[in-house]
């Protein structure tokens, strides 16, 4: 619950740097940032699932670089959802989801990891 909760808090933090980085990409406050991150969840379990099944030979074709299309729509579809959270141009929704990734990446490299074991010293 705790890893969850983390998780949560680190992706909101990602989306307010987006906002800093990306023209055009704007969240106002951090409970928009918070709320933003839910439905941005929500969607891609549902929607995003679906749009990336029927584009996988597409995915696979592109070695993956067309499911950042589909994170893009995702991101403009919370936008129009979650008041405090703008996305003006599907251009600033393409490029904040690579931002946005790349921070997921680094944030998930920087938090420990609770499902590995703990190295064993012989």
């Amino acid at each position: 619950m705790l890893r969850l909760l983390l998780h949560w808090i680190l992706n909101a933090i990602a989306l307010l740097i987006v906002s800093r980085i990306v023209p055009g990409f704007q969240v106002n406050t951090l409970g928009a940032a918070l709320i933003a991150v839910i439905v941005i969840g929500l969607l891609n379990a549902t929607l995003g699932f679906f749009l990336k099944l029927i584009t996988l030979p597409l995915g696979i074709l592109t070695l993956g670089l067309f499911f950042l299309v589909i994170n893009a729509f995702i991101l403009k579809l919370a936008s129009g959802v979650v008041a405090g959270f703008y996305v003006t141009t599907f251009g600033a929704a393409f490029i904040g989801a690579i931002v946005l990734a790349l921070l997921q990446m680094l944030f998930s490299a920087l938090t420990p990891d609770s499902t590995r074991s703990p190295r064993v010293e012989r």
